[in-house]
């Protein structure tokens, strides 16, 4: 075993030297057992996965891309990315699909996470940063709103701010269909059914606008469609509402009052309002009320998302996304197109145009007109995408599929190739946290023999395929970053290892190394053509599926505080295995009753795309008419086996969140004849 230590920094400002469970625990996966450290081949389609060398394993890949795009077109070949790569990592992915391949098939896991608060954001105020404060900035609101979040269980060291806002006396409201850890202490919990929080929002609004709650002069000096919106939610009384959401309608004027009435107040959305075929038109909701109270660019005051993958805000700013460059710079404008082939080197004219969003891609692999050759990187789409038996099948149906990972996770048991990767202790790079941020993380150790840096195959990929040739040395990857990303909305340009280490990190964008960064966004004006931010009216939908006679019952899905996205890594720490071995089905004592079922209990959970089956976790915490299961867990217990992946139609997210499941139990086995 290879000695680790695993230290903190106790005053590094975005977690004050906390960690959760996960972080905690990381360091016993570097030299875990079953840590892969040698390529995997198989010889057929029906043999077992078997060592090889580097050479044979690449071979192979290259000689499965060029046949491919000989067949097939450079759309032939796909990649399909992760939040959790580094910045380097996720602009050299993007780079490589692009300018070394001449692919428009690459995109990657966080169009699960983060796209629809991206896509709002982005429409509203110019630009999508996460938080466009400090994480700290938390500390010293007088109100929270948050939708859809449990920092509680998801995000842990962030808590200690929320913590120190409430001993202030700041009052929490919480918006979810659960009484989790983080809504069980707030000072009004908001129980919607699955797929309303946009009426919700809406009704906030209302509430807002009727009792002359709203920030007239902000509205009028910053912002643009105000009266639209206006008109809008003139339908949605607080009445109304309660008939749509089933939260009380003297709930919903108390927590528009609440935040109203704070000096300063925030509006945080997270995956439980985002991850719906509205989610987008959602976030858009929210943000109208963010607007409307004047907060935004205020002290202590705005609307955020809050981030849960590793690198979500980095990764999605660099080139990962099917139609985005780095920078935010998006791949079907001309002047962006130019800038970044100078940086690469090639003609405009050779970089596609915008692919197709993950899931369908992932709908369309080995069909005409589809992607034959699929690399996936840090990723595990078998566990993690919606209607996961139907990717599967797609996944087989491949002409070749390579898989670059740690561990044999799902995905790469199904892989004809398993290149071992290096983790995050083993090589340097930057991510870009929740905040924009961008820190730095060193190596501290070097892989065992036989793991590569995902850059090292990156530049073997190339060479073998006779394509110019490309680095694998961080520093200078970031540093042709910065050029590819300057001028850009997420500028990178002032940005260097030297000055992240000496300033505890700095806020995007940051357009010289003379600038200081920007911590706070909008305290002047927006990043959009008239340099307002843009109300938009939405209306509410609903979920795309409701409870019916042959489906009655929502499923939701969500994360537990001891696993993390598809466990492939979680499921494999001692510690954090006995707190939650297997996938468990939460629902009210009234529900279990009718059902027939206990604490447990096996149940099968049913819906129009597969099947499930789970033990049962009573809790007087849900709705009665709602169950909730985490998506960390794969076999028969794998809850993306029963999601919808219909999507949202502008950020391309499917609508995790809601679903309609029939739930059975499990017959207990018979016993058999005495006399046999």
């Amino acid at each position: 075993m290879r000695p680790v230590t695993l230290t903190v920094q106790e005053d590094f400002p975005t977690n004050l030297g906390g960690l959760c469970a996960k972080g905690w625990t990381a360091a016993e996966l570097i030299d875990h057992p079953e840590r892969l450290t040698a390529p995997l081949v198989r010889d057929s389609r029906d043999s077992p996965l078997r060592p090889a060398s580097w050479d044979e394993a690449l071979d192979r890949v290259s000689a499965a891309i060029s046949s491919a795009q000989a067949r097939f077109g450079a759309n032939g070949v796909g990649l399909f990315g992760g939040g959790g790569l580094t910045n380097e990592k996720a602009y050299q992915f993007g780079k490589f699909a692009r300018a070394t391949l001449g692919t428009a098939m690459i995109d990657y896991n966080g169009r699960f996470c983060m796209s629809s608060a991206a896509n709002a954001a982005t429409r509203a105020f110019g630009i999508d940063r996460g938080l466009p404060f400090p994480l700290a900035d938390i500390a010293q609101t007088d109100a929270l709103l948050l939708v859809g979040s449990n920092p509680a269980d998801t995000m842990p060291p962030a808590m200690q701010f929320l913590d120190r806002a409430r001993a202030r006396g700041a009052k929490l409201v919480v918006i979810d269909p659960r009484t989790t850890r983080t809504a069980v202490d707030a000072d009004l919990h908001l129980q919607p059914v699955p797929g309303t929080d946009l009426a919700l929002a809406n009704g906030l609004l209302n509430v807002a606008i009727r009792e002359r709650l709203f920030d007239a002069a902000y509205v009028a000096d910053r912002t643009t469609g105000f009266e639209d919106v206006r008109r809008a939610v003139r339908p949605y009384w607080p009445d109304r509402v309660e008939r749509i959401s089933g939260v009380p309608e003297a709930d919903i004027v108390r927590a528009a009052r609440i935040l109203a009435g704070a000096g300063s107040a925030m509006i945080l959305t997270a995956r439980g309002a985002e991850q719906h075929s509205s989610g987008s038109d959602t976030v858009l909701a929210f943000i109208n009320l963010a607007l409307a109270l004047g907060l935004p660019g205020r002290p202590f005051s705005g609307y955020g998302t809050v981030t849960g993958q590793g690198n979500g805000q980095g990764g999605r700013e660099h080139g990962q996304k099917a139609d985005q460059l780095p920078g935010y710079r998006r791949l079907d404008d001309p002047p962006a197109r130019a800038h970044v082939a100078k940086v690469w080197g090639v003609e405009p004219a050779e970089l596609p145009m915008p692919g197709v969003s993950a899931y369908e891609m992932l709908d369309r692999l080995g069909t005409d007109g589809g992607v034959r050759v699929l690399w996936v990187v840090a990723s595990n789409v078998v566990v993690s995408a919606p209607r996961a038996g139907h990717v599967a099948e797609r996944l087989r149906a491949l002409d070749f599929l390579v898989v670059s990972d740690f561990f044999l996770s799902e995905t790469a048991q199904m892989a004809d190739v398993v290149l071992p990767s290096a983790q995050w202790a083993e090589e340097t790079g930057t991510m870009t946290n929740l905040e924009g941020r961008v820190i730095l993380r060193r190596a501290a150790l070097p892989p065992p023999d036989g793991a590569r840096s995902d850059l090292w195959v990156m530049r073997e990929l190339a060479e073998r395929l006779h394509r110019p040739k490309l680095s694998d040395d961080p520093r200078e990857i970031f540093d042709e970053l910065r050029r590819a990303s300057a001028g850009g909305k997420a500028d990178y340009a002032g940005i260097s290892y030297e000055r992240i280490e000496a300033e505890q990190g700095i806020f995007w964008p940051c357009p010289s190394p003379r600038h200081p960064g920007t911590p706070r966004l909008f305290t002047e004006d927006f990043p959009t053509p008239d340099r307002r931010a843009h109300f938009h009216p939405v209306e509410h939908r609903g979920a795309a599926e409701t409870p019916d006679a042959e489906f009655p019952y929502y499923l939701t899905t969500g994360r537990l505080l001891g696993q993390y996205q598809s466990g492939t890594q979680t499921r494999r720490v001692v510690s954090l295995t006995k707190s939650e071995p297997a996938s468990v089905v939460e629902m009210h004592g009234t529900l279990a009753r009718r059902i027939g079922v206990g604490a447990g209990d096996l149940v099968v959970l049913r819906s129009r795309r597969g099947r499930a089956v789970m033990e049962v976790r009573i809790t007087d915490g849900i709705r009665a008419d709602t169950v909730f299961a985490p998506f960390h867990y794969s076999g028969e217990g794998a809850v993306n086996l029963l999601t919808n992946p219909v999507l949202d139609p502008h950020s391309r997210m499917p609508e995790f969140k809601a679903c309609s499941v029939a739930i059975e139990p499990v017959p207990l086995p018979t016993k058999g004849n005495s006399d046999e």
